[in-house]
C-alpha cells in the first residue's frame, strides 16, 4: 500500500500550510531576541497567544481543503508542522541556563516550563478544531461505525493508551536522546544537552512507538499519545527540578549538564514532534494491519 504521488502532494500541501501560516507568518509573535534564546510561552503576550490559537484554527481549516478529499486524515499535521518549524529555530535549554547559571535563575527558568506543553497542546487542538469545521462546511462528516465495545471498555482503552504512552515515552526518550553521559556518585548520571537533531529523532521515534502500539493493540487514536506530552514534561520537572538537586548540579557540573535528558527537551519540541510522531505511528499501524490482512 504505497502512497500515490497525489497523496504525497496533499501531505506536502498540509505541511506547507502549517509552515507558512504558523512557522513563518506568526513567527514574529514568538521570535526570541537572539539565537541563544528559546521559543517559550512566557515570552508571548496574551494578545499574541489568542491570535496564535485563532490562526491555528484557520491553518487546520485551510489544510483540510488543501488535502481534500482526505482532509480529516492529513490536515491534522499542519499546525504541529508549523510549531516544529519554530522548535527548530529555537535555542536550547542549555543555552538559556549558561546565560543564567545561578541556582535561583535556574529554578525559575526550569519551573516555568513544567506546564508549558499544555499551552502548545491547546494550539494543536485549535488546529484540530479547524479540521472539524472544515468537515462541517464540506458536509463530509460521516458517523463513526458503532463498535460492540461498551463505553466503559472504550474509556478504559483510552486511559490505558494515555498512561501507557507516558510510560513508554518516559522510558524511550532517555535512550534515543542520549548525547554525553557522565557518571555521578549522587545522581547516578548527568546528561549533556543533546543536539537538536538528536532531540527531534528521539521525540519522533518515542511518540511514534506509542502511537503504533496503541493503535495496533487497542485501536485507539493518536490523540492519547499526543496528550501524553503534557504529562511527561510535568512528571520529569516534578522529580528533578528540586532545590537540592539543582544546588548540587550548580556546585559540581557545568551548566550544560542536567539530571535527566527529558529536561533538555523544550516544551514546544515535545508537543510539536510528539504530535507528529504519534500521527505517524498511528498510520504505520494502519498500514501494518492492512498488509497483515491482505498480503500475508
Amino acid at each position: 500500500m504505497e502512497l500515490s504521488w497525489l497523496m504525497r502532494l496533499r501531505i506536502t500541501a498540509a505541511i506547507a500550510a502549517g509552515v507558512l501560516l504558523i512557522g513563518l507568518l506568526a513567527w514574529p509573535m514568538a521570535a526570541p531576541p537572539d539565537a541563544y534564546s528559546i521559543v517559550s510561552m512566557a515570552a508571548i503576550s496574551l494578545k499574541s497567544k489568542i491570535v496564535l490559537v485563532a490562526l491555528a484554527s484557520v491553518t487546520g481549516l485551510l489544510a483540510y481543503f488543501l488535502s481534500w478529499p482526505y482532509g480529516r486524515e492529513i490536515s491534522v499535521i499542519a499546525v504541529p508542522s508549523g510549531l516544529a518549524f519554530w522548535a527548530v529555530r529555537s535555542g536550547s535549554i542549555a543555552d538559556v541556563i549558561q546565560t543564567s547559571p545561578a541556582l535561583e535563575q535556574r529554578q525559575a527558568i526550569l519551573a516555568a516550563f513544567k506546564w508549558e506543553p499544555l499551552f502548545w497542546l491547546i494550539v494543536v487542538a485549535a488546529g484540530f478544531l479547524g479540521v472539524l469545521i472544515g468537515q462541517k462546511l464540506s458536509s463530509q462528516v460521516s458517523p463513526e461505525p458503532k463498535k460492540a465495545d461498551s463505553k466503559i471498555n472504550t474509556y478504559l482503552s483510552d486511559a490505558i493508551a494515555l498512561v501507557g504512552s507516558i510510560l513508554i515515552i518516559q522510558f524511550c526518550l532517555p535512550i534515543f536522546a542520549q548525547d554525553i553521559i557522565m557518571p555521578d556518585s549522587r545522581l547516578g548520571s548527568v546528561f549533556a544537552q543533546p543536539y537538536a537533531g538528536q532531540i527531534i529523532f528521539a521525540v519522533l521515534v518515542s511518540f511514534g512507538l506509542a502511537g503504533f502500539i496503541f493503535k495496533k493493540f487497542l485501536g485507539v487514536s493518536y490523540i492519547w499519545p499526543a496528550i501524553a506530552a503534557g504529562f511527561i514534561t510535568a512528571f520529569a520537572y516534578t522529580i528533578y527540578v528540586r532545590q537540592n538537586i539543582l544546588q548540587y548540579l550548580v556546585g559540581h557540573w557545568p551548566a550544560v549538564f542536567l539530571p535527566s535528558v527529558i529536561l533538555s527537551i523544550l516544551p514546544i519540541q515535545m508537543v510539536a514532534f510528539g504530535t507528529l510522531g504519534s500521527i505517524v505511528g498511528y498510520w504505520l499501524a494502519v498500514r501494518y494491519n492492512y498488509w497483515k490482512e491482505h498480503e500475508m
